[in-house]
C-alpha cells in the first residue's frame, strides 16, 4: 500500500458516519466536553462514546481529561492526508483528461486532413 495513503482507510470510515462528521465539524470550532459534543444528539451516552472512540482511533481527535471531564480535540493535521490524496488524484484525472484531449484533437485533424 502506498504510504501517502496509509492511515486513510480508518479516517474515511470515521468521516462516513454522519454522527461522527458533525462532530468532527462541531470539533472544528473547539475543544468540547463530551457532555457537549452528546447533547444535540438523540442517543445514548454509550453511543456517542463509541462514536468517539472510531474517531480517535483514526487519529482524527484527541481527548484528555482534568478532572472528570473528558475533552475532545480535533487533530487538523491528520485531515491533511486527504488533500494530499486527493491532490494527487486530481493530478491523475487532469493528466488523463489532457491525454484524451490531445487524442481527440489529433484524431480530428487526422480524419480532416483526408477529406
Amino acid at each position: 500500500m502506498n504510504s501517502n495513503i496509509s492511515g486513510l482507510e480508518h479516517i474515511f470510515h470515521a468521516l462516513a458516519d454522519r454522527t461522527r462528521l458533525g462532530m468532527v465539524e462541531r470539533l472544528s470550532q473547539g475543544p468540547a466536553s463530551v457532555k457537549e459534543l452528546a447533547e444535540p444528539l438523540a442517543m445514548a451516552l454509550p453511543s456517542v462514546l463509541k462514536h468517539l472512540k472510531v474517531l480517535e482511533d483514526s487519529g482524527l481527535v484527541f481527548s484528555e481529561k482534568l478532572g472528570r471531564v473528558r475533552t475532545y480535540r480535533l487533530e487538523p493535521t491528520k485531515l491533511s492526508g486527504i488533500d494530499v490524496w486527493m491532490a494527487e488524484r486530481k493530478a491523475a484525472w487532469n493528466l488523463s483528461f489532457d491525454r484524451l484531449g490531445n487524442f481527440l484533437i489529433e484524431t480530428s485533424d487526422e480524419n480532416s486532413d483526408g477529406e
